[in-house]
């Protein structure tokens, strides 16, 4: 039988006070057990007996952030085995074994090798053993033992934010929260008070409050003002222990804005404001500004500006800038210097977003005047009117005046003023107008069937400045005057059938007029005096514009009479009346039994009802040929006239045509003109002798009248004479005449007037002329020549 022995554990534990947390006297508690335990056998079934043991705790307790010079000491492992001969070691693992804590294996006394932070690790659970130096074997099965770490106040509080940001509005009640600020501390919250935390203010009083407890932060004054101050800093301690005497403390800063509430009215910074303005300004030329100053910001700062009486408030107007919260005065409507000089306003500013909660501190609103003076400048000519309509009848004579243009200068300086019409609006210059006065007359005649409207320009200029200047529309309408008299509205083509009855309508006339009477047209309608009484055709007035042409016998013939004229007076009804005549061509045709036409042409009666096309196109075909033979025997006897001089060495009695100026003797076509240069030689009738005569005309004579008489007498003579010679032909005739003057102091180098000559004339001379007479000198100087 095998006997083991089991150690007997005695705890020493040390009692600490719970204020001062000092270890106690050592005490000894011997825990003395035997037991038999029976039942369990091994091999030879020896029964195993337990023992009693023994362990021994100096301390179950130790101190963090131990300071002192030596290890900590933190408890002794012994057993009842122990002899004290060194014989047993002891063995300790577990939670920091070896490095936190270490024991002296010979006496079993453990120590705490470094320092211990319990917010770090707060408990250690260590295993103890003894074993045998000599056999190895354990004289004491393992035991588990635990070392709490007792806390210190070590660790001050932390608040979870090192900077606060809160705002509040301004003028809040005293007690109204801000904001909750927290601190926490790492010690301990179930030993002692190192944990317990109490928050005080340490900067922001007397504004503000902090609850000890809660860390709510509170206003402490009442009505605080953001115009007054805007920003706050606070400062708050948040203190362990309790708050009490040796603990630790951490500090945080609170940053508090007051914001805006609309607390304050606006107010203009002057009761009275000045400006001015030139009288030509336009609508919405802005004068100036005002700004009423508000503390408040954002829409609590937001004015409104308006004009709320004065003797101004219809000529100027004033309007708010949303971004610089000013009033623009502007100019409303167009001002005059000389109407009035001075114009005073009473402008209002008001919030435009009011608290209710301070409508009792007054209205939020303001007032304040501004006067505004008004400068002269020089202005252009102002036009009684704006435009002008004048009315003139189209029988007006030129000169007459329809009217006058009225323009001032509305300066005081009163300058006079010059008028002219705009030619770019009067192309055919029918009006002028007199500069002096204004008064439009006419130029040229009217004409309101032409023209019915005319829209000129008339302008204003000062005299003094003629940059000072102004336009007017001027209408001018024409009024109408019966001047033209009415005609058929249309060609008509009338027909009566041949079959027609007396009484038959066979045509409706109307009539048109130019004119347009005020009271509208009325015609009538009736026969020449001539045919009054038509044998064949009688004309009805329907009263309504028209008329209508009725037969007036039984039958009519194409072969007797194919056509009829019909003329017809048609007459208005306004004054002076006007009257035109218009002739209505009736033809004869053939018609059916219903009156509907079917041929109006006379040769249709002389043809066979049976001819054929191609009987007409050799009729035709025939007729052309009869005159291509006439235009072949007119051509032909046009031929036949040839000229009797047919030397172009006779030159006498010529007049040479030339191709162009100073051209050659080739052209022979020549005439007799000696006549009109020689009066004398007029009576002798000489005959063309370049043209084989095929008629001989009689000659008429008149008495001779040309002795001693110059050309141009004979002219105006011959002229008169034709005019009332009753014997003269019944058409036009042109007869031109050539008259140079009187005779030249020179001798003519022409041979004209060689048939009234009766000598030979001497040419020598011609020789004498130089080159450019030379051809002349060959053909006239000489007996050879004459010769030829």
């Amino acid at each position: 039988m095998k006997t083991y022995s089991y150690l007997t554990v005695l705890l020493w534990s040390c009692m600490f006070h719970a204020i001062h947390m000092m270890p106690s006297q050592k005490r000894t508690n011997q825990h003395s057990r035997s037991e038999r335990i029976t039942g369990l056998f091994e091999n030879d079934g020896q029964i195993l007996h337990r023992t009693k043991r023994g362990w021994m705790w100096n301390q179950f307790f130790l101190l963090e952030e131990y300071t002192g010079p030596d290890t900590q000491y933190v408890g002794k492992l012994h057993t009842d085995q122990d002899k004290g001969d060194g014989n047993l070691k002891y063995i300790l693992t577990g939670d920091g074994a070896g490095s936190l804590f270490i024991i002296d294996e010979n006496t079993g006394d453990i120590h705490a090798a470094k320092k211990l932070d319990r917010e770090e690790k707060s408990l250690y659970v260590l295993r103890a053993k003894a074993i045998d130096r000599k056999t190895g074997r354990q004289v004491e099965p393992e035991s588990e033992f635990i070392i709490k770490i007792h806390d210190i106040n070590d660790n001050e509080p932390k608040f979870t934010k090192d900077m606060y940001t809160a705002s509040i509005p301004e003028m809040s009640g005293v007690g109204t929260s801000v904001i909750q600020v927290t601190a926490t501390d790492a010690d301990d919250v179930n030993y002692g008070n190192s944990a317990k935390v109490v928050y005080s203010i340490l900067q922001g009083q007397p504004y503000f409050s902090v609850d000890p407890e809660t860390g709510i932060i509170k206003t402490a004054l009442p009505d605080m003002s953001r115009e007054n101050r805007e920003q706050y800093q606070v400062v708050i301690q948040a203190k362990d222990m309790g708050g009490q005497m040796g603990g630790l403390s951490g500090t945080t800063t609170v940053s508090i804005t007051l914001t805006d509430v609309n607390d304050n009215p606006p107010r203009f910074p002057q009761s009275t404001y000045q400006f001015s303005s030139p009288e030509s300004a336009p609508p919405g030329t802005p004068l100036g500004r005002i700004k009423a100053n508000d503390p408040d910001v954002g829409e609590n700062a937001e004015i409104e500006y308006s004009i709320s009486n004065g003797d101004g408030s219809d000529m100027f107007d004033i309007v708010t800038d949303k971004d610089t919260q000013e009033g623009i005065i502007t100019v409303k409507k167009h001002l005059d210097f000389e109407k009035k000089m001075f114009y005073t306003l009473r402008v209002e500013a008001t919030n435009t977003h009011p608290d209710p909660r301070f409508l009792q501190l007054g209205p939020f609103k303001d007032t304040a005047m501004v006067k505004i003076s008004v400068e002269d400048v020089d202005e252009p000519p102002v036009f009684s009117r704006p435009w002008y309509l004048i009315e003139v009848d189209e029988d007006a004579k030129d000169g007459n005046i329809i009217g006058q243009v009225v323009a001032q200068d509305p300066d005081i300086t009163k300058n006079a003023i010059k008028y002219s019409v705009d030619r770019h609006t009067d192309l055919d210059r029918i009006f002028n107008i007199y500069s002096g006065n204004g008064s439009l007359f006419i130029s040229k005649t009217l004409d309101r069937e032409e023209t019915p409207w005319h829209n000129i320009t008339v302008i204003a200029t000062e005299i003094n400045n003629p940059k000072q200047s102004s336009q007017i529309p001027v209408f001018i309408r024409i009024l109408d005057i019966n001047d033209h008299a009415p005609e058929f509205a249309k060609y008509y083509e009338t027909f009566v059938c041949e079959n027609a009855k007396a009484g038959q309508l066979i045509q409706t006339v109307s009539a048109v007029d130019k004119d347009e009477p005020p009271r509208g047209h009325r015609f009538f309608f009736e026969l020449v005096p001539e045919f009054a009484v038509h044998p064949n055709f009688s004309i009805v007035d329907n009263k309504d514009n028209t008329a209508g042409i009725m037969t007036r016998r039984n039958g009519y013939s194409r072969s007797k009479m194919s056509t009829y004229l019909l003329p017809i007076i048609i007459f208005d009804n306004d004054y002076p009346i006007q009257s035109s005549t218009g002739t209505l061509t009736i033809r004869v045709c053939a018609c059916d039994s219903w009156g509907n036409k079917q041929s109006c042409n006379a040769e249709a009666l002389l043809l066979p009802a049976g001819l054929s096309t191609g009987a007409l196109v050799a009729i035709l075909l025939c007729i052309i040929i009869l005159l291509l033979v006439v235009l072949f025997t007119a051509l032909k006897r046009q031929r036949k006239k040839e000229p009797l001089i047919i030397s172009k060495d006779d030159v006498r009695d010529n007049i040479v045509t030339y191709n162009d100026e100073g051209g050659g003797e080739e052209d022979t076509q020549a005439f007799d003109i000696g006549t009109l240069r020689n009066p004398e030689a007029r009576e002798e009738s000489k005959m063309r002798r370049d043209v084989i005569p095929e008629t001989i005309f009689q000659i008429r004579r008149t008495a001779s009248l040309w002795e001693n008489i110059d050309v141009q007498d004979f002219i105006h003579r011959r002229l008169k004479e034709n005019d009332l010679d009753p014997a003269a032909p019944p058409y036009d005739s042109l007869a031109t005449y050539a008259y140079e003057g009187n005779d030249s102091i020179a001798n003519s180098l022409s041979s004209l007037e060689s048939l009234t000559t009766e000598g030979n004339q001497d040419y020598d001379y011609l020789s004498d002329w130089g080159p450019r007479f030379k051809k002349l000198a060959d053909m006239y100087g000489g007996d050879d020549s004459d010769r030829d």
